[in-house]
């Protein structure tokens, strides 16, 4: 369901609310920290299910890290974009990867594949470390 048709419930925009507050990367149980330390008594299971569905209307960006959990931000971007991203302090930059999207686009085309998508995140060490 595209996102203007989705409710804009008190507990969407309370999480709406701490990513917007958020410059880096969250994951789902430090943002519900964050929202039982303000008060609100949105659910563990509602901000998953909240940061799934804008994931799903690419409102947030989200990526998973070494040890396999999910993190979120609010897209800085409404284009198609990747991330570079520092293992030791988690600074996230956009990044533009023309030479992926053609690559991406020129394998699918030689498997038969089509409508397709993909990710990518490059992880390092940024200059402060």
């Amino acid at each position: 369901m595209p996102d203007t048709e989705r409710r804009a419930t008190k507990q969407r925009r309370a999480v709406e609310q701490v990513l917007r507050e958020t410059d880096d990367f969250i994951s789902a149980q430090a943002l519900h920290a964050r929202l039982r330390e303000q008060g609100d008594t949105v659910g563990l299971a509602t901000v998953y299910r909240t940061l799934n569905a804008m994931a799903e209307d690419e409102r947030v960006d989200m990526l998973r890290v070494d040890d396999g959990e999910a993190r979120y931000r609010l897209c800085a971007s409404d284009d198609h974009h990747h991330h570079l991203v520092c293992r030791e302090c988690g600074r996230t930059v956009e990044i533009e990867g023309p030479a992926v999207e053609s690559w991406a686009d020129t394998v699918a085309a030689q498997h038969g594949f089509r409508d397709v998508s993909h990710t990518l995140e490059v992880f390092g060490t940024c200059a402060k470390h």
